[in-house]
């Protein structure tokens, strides 16, 4: 990532998030942590290293939450050149039969994990374009293209991410805006960690399916999301990077 440019962070109060919102920091960005809690904490830990960082409480669901934090980040900083579009509904959820999950429970994850990324783009679209462009990265996941079971909502939800960021692409390129996903396998987040219901039943499978038969953990996402924000991915938009030790090859 060069140094000097402004990446808003989503949901990077803690996990994957943190260790993006960590990445973009020591490659000289100045970096927005938004989160619905944790954000101003984690960006004074942050900012304690010598970091220009923001921290923004932010509710992707709903759009004003995300105009508040787009302003705020321009205010700050003065534009911003890439959103990682990392908040989304996952460690929390529970591995259920699909016709036993909830309208709500459906409703709830649809919001966050993909009307939350389309209000959180639709945000800072306008200045991305006032400046001659810019970069999304979608946090996308695995599970759509192994067709995991048990989690019907969140999968369709993810499916729907990549199909966002393939039109995306194509309806943003004309104003220089690259949008492109990393898809990750499961990972040993610190909301995973925290949820033993889905620790136990799906850390062993996880491992065996991958080429590279060990945990993946934060650090291993970190990478893809700065090699698409940065100019060496500078004609490469509308792909989906899957992240997962080798356990679905596409």
């Amino acid at each position: 990532m060069e140094e000097k440019k402004v990446v808003i962070v989503t949901g990077g109060a803690m996990g994957i998030g943190r260790a993006i919102a960590e990445r973009f920091a020591a490659d000289g960005a100045a970096v927005v942590i938004a989160d619905v809690q944790g954000a101003d904490e984690a960006a004074a830990m942050l900012a304690a290293t010598g970091a220009a960082v923001l921290g923004v409480v932010c509710d992707i669901s709903d759009p004003e939450s995300c105009k508040h934090m787009a302003a705020r980040a321009v205010q700050a900083f003065g534009r911003i050149d890439t959103l990682v579009n990392n908040a989304g509904l996952y460690s929390t959820l529970h591995l259920t039969e699909f016709s036993e999950i909830t309208a709500e429970e459906w409703q709830r994850v649809l919001n966050v994990n993909v009307m939350g990324q389309a209000f959180a783009t639709a945000a800072v679209v306008p200045v991305m374009r006032a400046q001659g462009g810019g970069s999304i990265v979608n946090m996308s996941s695995g599970t759509p293209f192994k067709g995991v079971p048990y989690l019907l909502h969140y999968v369709a939800s993810k499916g729907a991410v990549n199909a966002m960021t393939k039109a995306l692409a194509k309806e943003l390129g004309g104003s220089g805006i690259r949008v492109n996903a990393v898809a990750p396998g499961f990972t040993l987040s610190d909301g995973v960690k925290a949820n033993p219901h889905q620790l136990e039943k799906l850390r062993d499978i996880s491992q065996k399916a991958r080429v590279i038969a060990r945990d993946q953990l934060p650090e291993d996402v970190v990478g893809a999301v700065a090699f698409l924000a940065s100019q060496d991915a500078a004609f490469m938009t509308g792909q989906t990077l899957v992240v997962d030790g080798g356990a679905y090859f596409h």
